[in-house]
């Protein structure tokens, strides 16, 4: 099971995506969640970097539970993960 003790997370307005970090023991681990799967979570925010921000942090606990399914189910020694709009909604 992954751990999520660093709370910072990043905006890339070029490739359209909030990146965080989880560790697996001591290995970190980068997630990216897409803005279209942030946009599921609060379907009424604008496309403003402070707004993908505090969506994530408003689902935080969420995204954490999707990035850590997505991680034990696809772990094949990659140690950075997408989480797209197909994963929010599943």
């Amino acid at each position: 099971m992954l751990r999520f003790p660093n709370p910072c997370r990043s905006f890339d307005a070029s490739k359209g995506r909030v990146c965080f970090w989880g560790y697996d023991r001591a290995i970190e681990v980068t997630f990216f969640i897409e803005t279209d799967a942030l946009k599921l979570l609060c379907p009424e925010m604008r496309d403003m970097e402070s707004e993908f921000l505090q969506t994530f942090d408003a689902e935080r606990e969420r995204i954490h539970v999707i990035a850590n399914e997505i991680y034990e189910r696809d772990s094949n020694g990659s140690y950075s993960h997408f989480l797209s709009a197909k994963d929010v909604r599943g």
